[in-house]
């Protein structure tokens, strides 16, 4: 276990990346000995200074969903990371958002759905069921994920562990949501689907489905393991299940459309 003066020398340099937009190397290079819990830790302290300067939670975010990103990643169960207000940007229909590519390092999309909570969700044994009741609405959301950590190792080239992941918020950069809102217990969720352009080219396809079979499972697994923290969700935040497709990199002047059929088309572009 790392010492809780590392811990936040750790969080303090993820910061500093963020704002140089200068990628730092690997901690679990540096650091061999860290654990998930180390990870966890170090993104805590993180979240914690970044509050400090005057950020607010509004949700959390579920990420490696997917088997095939464990198995890559050498783990068994998803991470997750938290959402801040100042990562929160919002689409009108029709509008084509301009974000600025200067709020990332090395910004990737993904595809995903967003639960909005009318009540808290406190494990330990919250259940899908519990998840549907407690949502208010599901709406498409892209997530922008990031890099503050370098994703291949300078000298190496050996990709990061996912000891490095979990400390840079798990990878968590930015949301992007203004499709329709719809109720978790009359839509059929693992069907709900999107095809996602990059300047005009279809990039990536994919059913909700892909997320562990139905996107509630990821809120309960968190639900539950925010529960040893003392921690839990809580009503109005913003829940990202987890991707869907895989991550497509970015760089100022793509556009992106995220066209989730019934659910509506969420359009961008990084400036």
């Amino acid at each position: 276990m790392l010492s809780e003066d590392l811990i936040r020398q750790l969080a303090a340099e993820l910061d500093q990346s963020e704002k140089s937009r200068v990628q730092v190397e690997h901690f679990s290079k540096r650091f061999p000995a860290m654990t998930i819990d180390d990870g966890y830790r170090i993104s805590r302290a993180w979240m914690a200074l970044k509050r400090d300067q005057g950020r607010q939670v509004i949700g959390h975010k579920i990420g490696l969903t997917s088997r095939a990103m464990q198995q890559a990643s050498q783990i068994d169960e998803p991470d997750y990371g938290t959402l801040l207000d100042d990562m929160l940007y919002t689409c009108t229909p029709g509008q084509v958002l301009d974000i600025p590519v200067t709020n990332f390092v090395a910004p990737r999309v993904e595809v995903e759905l967003a639960f909005v909570l009318k009540a808290p969700l406190k494990g330990p044994d919250v259940t899908l069921e519990q998840v549907l009741a407690a949502t208010e609405y599901v709406t498409p959301a892209i997530e922008i994920i990031d890099a503050r950590i370098e994703q291949f190792d300078r000298h190496t080239k050996v990709m990061r562990k996912v000891f490095d992941t979990i400390s840079d918020n798990a990878a968590n950069a930015g949301i992007v949501v203004g499709g329709e809102r719809v109720d978790p217990a009359t839509t059929n969720l693992p069907w709900c689907g999107a095809i996602l352009r990059q300047n005009g080219v279809v990039e990536e396809t994919g059913l909700a489905a892909g997320v562990q079979g139905h996107p509630a499972i990821g809120i309960a697994w968190l639900a539950n393991k925010l529960a040893p923290w003392g921690e839990s969700l809580k009503a109005g935040q913003i829940v990202l299940a987890g991707s869907f497709t895989r991550p497509v990199g970015a760089k100022a002047g793509d556009r992106f459309e995220a066209d989730y059929g019934p659910l509506g088309c969420l359009q961008f572009r990084f400036v």
